[in-house]
């Protein structure tokens, strides 16, 4: 389809002299094309002269606009070095011509305007540098380049910055650009010579394209945005720059690096090097303090460049100014750099796409995404005519009356309806955007405004360490009212305000929490529930506030995934981690995240014990299930990989039942088959006994070891054949010899429940087939079940004292108690099932239990089930009902239904009273130990 098929609109001619002038230069035009001509003519002196200068061209180039564009391209890459100059000037005229009139005239989108000036601006770079990297090897002043190093510049590369680099590029921008070279690639002796012909090409690169000639220039060209550009060369060895950006970075030129693109010379390095400073500009956690460094940023460029004050449409700066341009940028920027470290989508460079998927990823809504896309177009194309009209590189509407009426007349608009607008758009940008990067300042309230507030414990607040920060006392001021409020309103406020002093004083530094405080206000409601709640959750928050992430990425109270999704999840987390160590650290932020969901979820109602305890065994097994691979590979690079069929890992206990607390630690077992191989093979090949000893004491680090963000989980092998005398993984043979001939009978005990969570699927599924088919056969005597049994019961019980009353797991009719009994039910009864309920169900089946022991056993583990679960959320022992207040009282009440704690307490007593007389008349004499 031709051009003028494709018009959409066109401007009129505010000078129709000047105008008719050029039309009349081009009589074959079809009418369409001449009053193209007419209109542009008739406005811009710069597209006349433009126009005028190409008349022999423009026609043909009309006809099909696009395959212009590519011939220009064709022919400046066969062009010889020494009229290079001349020819980019000639194209530049030429892309400069054409794009203008496809803009005015609708043929061409603004993606498609900017991007076609984008790429010239990227072929010009590319030809300039690679050309006086040329010159520079013939004359010999390119250590260790060959020749076929050339068309990479000799690994040098130009980085697009700025719009240049998001293919955003103005119609008469310049072009901001960062040169580096890549050091490695010469001897210590050679360095000195190729960065002094790298910086002498740089600059001849930099003159052909911005110096004007008879010809025009190319492109007016800023190399300041490098690091620290008044003491730097203008061509930085690549690691400089790194080592500046990791010491002295700053938000601004992270922001800037969103863009940046490898435009010219060796694209590799450049990706690579863009590669290397993710860490730099995408931060691991959500960094709400971006916001004010953005603000701040702002504040300065409307005082240095006096923008401040109400909106005057004649002379404003549509860039700069209230609600322009760079307000779109900076929003979209600034959310990016907040959760681009957490969310790999995040990551694009153009500002339009930016807005998209942070509202796809509902990390903006989508009403304001589609605002400001809206005015970020119309902004960029009244821009396009002020800068078309005389090729200016100017971003400000007109100072008079008379260039008003020709900017409306370019626009083809009626001027009046055109100033509407224009204040409508940028009231608009400047009233959404102002909300998030200036939250106003409440007045502050007196420390004793509400009586149940402490004024003494707020006023210590200034010498805690988060506020020893000038930025943080500011950030905290600002939040400071709405904390206050929130407590006085809590149900028990100064049990809340305790709590919340308590997290405050943990926090090691507050700019981060606190931005991220302000930018979310709900999250401080959250927190004042948590600590007028579970106050050891809040002191442990203060020490892992980035868990608070979480809550704000989305899905926090989405329905649960599930184990399957949560391992893939986390497989992909890891895989985004360059090195081993940051793979660990990874899955232990993810895995806090997670456990502190699943513990908001249950401490708010949202799920129960039950719930609970199946959602935080999901998260373990998925933990697991993840990091073996990891490890195993780590392992297997020194190693070779696991020789034979490979490993399982077994879950034991609480962690096979499915049926975890917010403090778990894990019972594992490790079983391996070599499969006749004896050694492995790798660089330090091992033996296969000492190869998956190894391995499973390198997966127990990997779980435990504390890091930078903590250890992931406690973990305890002492269940493993012959305790922690015997070897930390056991061979597959000798684990179903062992079971069949030397395990006591608390180990097939241990077995009821156990489950393969990890590893070779086949030895997960020969494991589970064992278990089966074990755990199936009748050669069990009952009697001496019973009789190990009562012996074990009475060595627990003298070996362990229960805290008291409200130790929901010690003691006879408690927790231990009644899952000993399950599991034996489910051994004498030859049944399979894991759970408490299964294996009293089986113990009816095989008539060793009553219904009613059944019911009585059943309510009782139910019970001390829920209240285990709730102690072992609110902190790390039993329960006292003195000290948990009454926000955490609430709590548990609310999980087991009752009204006061003196009813929960009576039904602790009797129900357990009743559940022990039970086990006694089960059991032999010599283990009874009643509980009446």
């Amino acid at each position: 389809m031709d051009f003028f098929s494709r018009m959409t609109r066109r401007p009129e001619a505010y000078d129709p002299e000047q105008g008719q002038e050029l039309q009349d230069l081009f009589p074959d035009l079809v009418p369409e094309g001449r009053d193209l001509l007419r209109g542009a003519g008739g406005c811009s002196p710069y597209l006349k002269t433009l126009a005028t200068q190409e008349a022999a061209w423009l026609p043909e180039a009309l006809d099909t606009p696009e395959a212009a564009v590519t011939q220009i391209y064709a022919h400046l890459r066969e062009v010889a070095p020494d009229q290079l100059g001349t020819e980019l000037r000639v194209a530049k005229r030429r892309i400069a011509l054409l794009t203008g009139l496809a803009d005015l005239a609708g043929v061409w989108s603004l993606e498609m305007v900017t991007q076609t000036l984008t790429d010239f601006a990227g072929l010009a770079a590319h030809l300039a540098i690679c050309t006086e990297i040329g010159k520079e090897f013939k004359r010999g002043k390119m250590p260790e380049i060959a020749e076929d190093d050339l068309p990479q510049a000799g690994g040098m590369v130009v980085l697009a910055m700025g719009k240049m680099g998001a293919g955003e590029l103005n119609y008469s921008s310049d072009i901001d650009l960062i040169c580096l070279f890549d050091e490695s690639r010469f001897s210590e002796d050679a360095y000195h010579d190729a960065r002094a012909s790298f910086v002498k090409a740089t600059r001849r690169m930099a003159a052909l394209l911005n110096d004007r000639t008879a010809e025009g220039y190319v492109f007016r060209t800023d190399l300041r945005l490098r690091p620290d550009p008044a003491v730097t060369p203008v061509c930085m060895a690549m690691a400089g720059a790194e080592a500046y950006y990791e010491s002295l970075g700053r938000t601004w030129e992270r922001a800037a690096y969103i863009k940046a693109r490898p435009c010219a010379g060796d694209i590799d390095a450049g990706e690579a090097f863009l590669a290397r400073l993710k860490p730099f500009v995408w931060r691991k956690h959500l960094d709400f303090a971006a916001i004010e460094d953005a603000h701040n940023m702002r504040l300065r460029i409307r005082e240095h460049k006096g923008l401040g004050g109400r909106l005057e449409l004649m002379g404003h700066n549509m860039k700069l100014g209230r609600g322009g341009i760079r307000e779109i940028e900076f929003f979209t920027q600034t959310r990016q750099l907040i959760s681009g470290g957490r969310d790999p989508d995040l990551r694009v460079r153009g500002t339009v796409e930016g807005l998209q998927v942070l509202a796809d990823k509902d990390w903006i809504p989508q009403g304001a995404a589609d605002i400001l896309t809206r005015h970020y177009r119309t902004h960029r194309e009244v821009e396009h005519r002020l800068q078309m009209l005389r090729d200016a590189q100017t971003h400000s509407l007109p100072t008079s009356d008379q260039e008003f009426d020709r900017l409306a007349a370019f626009m083809g608009r009626d001027r009046a309806e055109l100033e509407q607008e224009l204040r409508d758009n940028l009231t608009e940008v400047h009233d959404l955007i102002e909300g998030f990067f200036a939250p106003e300042e409440t007045d502050s309230v007196p420390d004793n405004y509400h009586e149940a507030l402490d004024s003494e414990i707020i006023g210590r607040w200034p010498s805690y360490p988060a506020l020893r920060s000038t930025r943080a006392v500011q950030i905290f001021r600002r939040l400071r009212p709405d904390i206050l409020a929130n407590l006085a309103r809590s149900s028990h406020p100064h049990e809340a305000l305790l709590a919340f002093d308590g997290f405050l004083a943990g926090l090691p530094a507050g700019v981060q929490v606190f931005s991220m405080f302000e930018a979310n206000p709900h999250l401080v409601d959250l927190l004042v529930d948590i600590a007028g709640t579970a106050p050891s959750l809040a002191a442990h928050l203060s020490r892992n506030a980035s868990v608070f992430e979480a809550v704000i990425a989305g899905a926090f109270f989405a329905p649960w995934p599930g184990c399957e999704v949560l391992e893939q999840e986390l497989t992909q987390v890891m895989a985004q981690q360059g090195d081993y160590e940051r793979k660990l650290d990874a899955a232990r932020r993810w895995t806090k995240e997670w456990h502190f969901r699943v513990g908001v979820h249950f401490l708010r109602g949202v799920s129960d014990a039950d719930a609970a305890g199946q959602q935080y065994a999901d998260l373990a097994g998925a933990v697991i299930e993840a990091l073996w691979p990891v490890v195993v590979a780590q392992f297997a690079q020194k190693h070779g990989m696991p020789p034979g069929r490979g490993a399982a890992i077994l879950g034991m206990g609480s962690l096979g039942a499915e049926r975890l607390n917010a403090r778990s630690d894990l019972d594992l077992i490790v079983v391996y088959d070599a499969d006749g191989v004896d050694f492995s093979e790798g660089r330090r090949p091992l033996a296969a006994r000492q190869y998956y000893a190894r391995l499973t004491q390198a997966m127990i680090t990997a779980l435990s070891v504390p890091m930078a963000e903590g250890r992931l989980y406690e973990v305890d092998m002492r269940l493993r054949p012959s305790g922690n005398q015997g070897p930390v993984a056991t061979a597959w043979g000798a684990y179903q010899t062992y079971q069949r001939e030397e395990a006591w009978v608390w180990e097939h005990l241990a077995l009821t429940r156990a489950r393969a969570v990890a590893g070779d699927p086949e030895m997960k599924r020969a494991f589970e087939d064992f278990r089966m088919a074990f755990l199936g056969e009748k050669h069990r005597d009952p009697a001496l079940v019973m009789k190990e049994l009562a012996e074990m019961r009475l060595r627990i019980s003298e070996a362990k004292e229960p805290s008291g009353l409200w130790d929901a797991k010690l003691g006879p009719g408690r927790l231990q108690d009644l899952e000993l009994i399950a599991q034996a039910a489910t051994l004498i009864s030859d049944g399979v099932g894991r759970d408490n309920i299964a294996g009293l169900q089986n113990g009816v089946a095989c008539g060793w239990l009553s219904d009613a022991d059944s019911v009585a056993l059943g309510h009782a583990h139910r019970l001390f089930w829920q209240v285990h679960q709730a102690a072992r959320l609110l902190g790390d022992r039993p329960l006292d009902a003195e000290t948990i207040g009454v926000g955490g009282a609430a709590f548990v009440l609310r999980d087991t239904g009752f009204e006061t704690m003196v009813d929960l307490a009576d039904a602790m007593r009797n129900i357990s009273a009743k559940a022990a007389r039970v086990i006694d008349r089960l059991l032999p004499e010599s283990g009874k130990e009643s509980g009446a």
